[in-house]
């Protein structure tokens, strides 16, 4: 877990305890993928759809783990510090500061009105602070009185109140902030209001939450019955080995492992296999030989057995992947109703595609080629999928890859640089169920995996347009047909991004663990429940 800020999270397990240590002004359901009542009990849209009045729930208290027990925050006169619409107003400004240095504020500047004026301010520093003042201002969220907070977006689209319930718009604690500086979200500083609070974080080891009293309880967020809920920060092998000694309650399966678990009379019944709202791929770095012709791009993509692959390698049930956008998600398209967009995998089209290739560029032999780089983050499933895939560019094609890893952050800084190597890896899981957060906000210019740096080093002035219109498109089937037109420039037409399997949900709990499944990814311990013998 790199950071417990909500400003500041980008990864899948910080999101996952900033959901348990606030809730936004609505709640992803775990199981519906709709919006529910959060910290606003209710809310009005305006005629034109764009000015959203969120009414807040009053008397939530801001809380604390005071080293025996989870108390209220007192101001300096002695007042419990209630959740108020300034600190929603607060947060969300702090997000898209440009001193913040926030990796998902964009997402709000391509929703919200104001902010990319603000967040992508022409010389910065040379502004008088009356100047940053004024741009602040004009970010669209603004608290009308304690209980009451206006957001204004930029359109109607239909996704502008899950955006207002992403981390990145969370209330945040002004007061401890200003004090305390970054290490405000630490252990022994921690500040929240959800159904937990942070109890322990020994970084790069353990993190314990423990329930809040304070916390009230809602439709959508329960008053939790466990406790205290325990992370053991492990890697996939490590923790599935704690599962079966008995030390962990819930684990991931690593894929070394799924035969065994199958065949096993007690795991295979603790075993849960169920589709999950993210997608695994591949990125080139399009200005970098020999991945900077379409014609080697579309090779390498082809070459990929992503049947073999989910069959052989991953195990899980994984869905082998012709484009990145999740079916089921609004707008995407599905297997059923576009069998034939993207790409799929062929080895006869792979070689078609190095001919055309090796034509352009005058070579002979496949040795002439430029080295091609493979790099993923540390993990021990990461290195088996890319050297199955090296195998498969190996006999396919004649390339050979150099495969290299590095630790997470590291290995985000690395692909976010002008040192991004020649093909990366990384996933996406759904921050909201849309085609608009796949396809648009990963991939337009200054998404996640094509930053203004690094990435994909990519830019086609057809395919912003089209995810820009699809926002807005008030017709369905319409949007679909959108989304089908994009992915098919970046995944085909431009051959931008190599998509290999959309992933699944591989776990195992323990019989007396009563819990959900979520179907976005992040789990609400909240509504999980312990049945132990007495």
């Amino acid at each position: 877990v790199p950071t417990l800020d909500p400003s500041l999270g980008t990864d899948t397990s910080s999101i996952q305890v900033v959901e348990e240590l606030t809730v936004g002004l609505v709640r992803l359901n775990e199981i519906t993928l709709e919006a529910d009542p959060g910290m606003a009990e209710s809310w009005d849209v305006s005629d034109d759809g764009k000015v959203y009045t969120f009414h807040l729930i009053e008397g939530i208290s801001w809380v604390r783990w005071n080293g025996n027990a989870v108390e209220e925050v007192l101001d300096a006169d002695g007042n419990v510090r209630y959740v108020t619409a300034h600190d929603f107003e607060y947060g969300t400004k702090r997000t898209v500061d440009p001193e913040t240095g926030s990796s998902y504020a964009y997402v709000l500047g391509m929703a919200m009105a104001g902010v990319n004026e603000y967040l992508y301010a022409e010389n910065w520093n040379d502004l008088t602070d009356e100047e940053k003042a004024e741009l602040r201002d004009g970010v669209g969220i603004k608290a009308l009185d304690d209980y009451t907070l206006e957001m204004t977006f930029l359109t109607p689209a239909a996704y502008n109140l899950n955006i207002a319930g992403m981390w990145v718009a969370r209330a945040e604690p002004q007061w401890l902030i200003e004090e305390k500086g970054d290490r405000w979200s630490e252990p022994g500083f921690s500040q929240s209001y959800g159904p937990y609070a942070l109890k322990e974080w020994v970084h790069d080891s353990v993190m314990t939450i423990i329930a809040n009293p304070f916390w009230p309880g809602i439709e959508s967020v329960p008053q939790p019955t466990i406790t205290e809920v325990q992370f053991s920060m492990l890697d996939a092998s490590a923790a599935f080995a704690e599962y079966e000694a008995g030390n962990l309650e819930v684990a991931g399966v690593p894929s070394s492992d799924i035969d065994r678990v199958k065949a096993d009379p007690t795991l295979s019944e603790e075993l849960l296999i169920a589709p999950d709202g993210c997608a695994y791929y591949y990125g080139f770095n399009t200005e970098k030989a020999p991945v900077d012709n379409v014609h080697m791009r579309r090779a390498l993509s082809y070459a990929v057995d992503r049947l073999d692959l989910v069959e052989n390698v991953t195990k899980g049930g994984q869905e082998p992947a012709q484009w990145f956008c999740r079916p089921g998600m609004a707008g995407c398209p599905t297997m059923e109703t576009h069998p034939d967009l993207g790409i799929k995998s062929s080895a006869d089209k792979a070689k078609e595609e190095l001919a055309l290739y090796m034509e352009e560029m005058g070579y002979t032999d496949v040795s002439e080629i430029p080295e091609v780089q493979l790099m993923h983050n540390t993990s021990e499933g990461h290195k088996k999928i890319a050297e199955a895939i090296s195998e498969m560019w190996h006999e396919t094609l004649g390339i050979q890859p150099t495969v290299t890893n590095q630790e997470w952050k590291v290995y985000l800084k690395t692909i976010r640089s002008e040192e991004v190597p020649t093909v990366w890896r990384l996933g996406w899981c759904l921050d909201y169920p849309d085609a608009n957060n796949f396809t648009r906000e990963v991939f337009a210019k200054g998404g996640s995996g094509n930053p203004e740096v690094g990435g994909l080093n990519w830019l086609n002035e057809d395919f912003e347009q089209i995810v820009l219109d699809a926002a807005v498109e008030p017709d369905p089937a319409k949007r679909v047909e959108m989304y089908a037109e994009a992915e098919n420039i970046l995944v085909y037409e431009d051959a931008a991004v190599l998509p290999i399997y959309w992933y699944t949900m591989v776990n195992v709990t323990k019989p007396y663990v009563n819990r959900t499944y979520s179907n976005h990814g992040h789990d609400y311990y909240e509504k999980w429940s312990l049945e132990l013998e007495k």
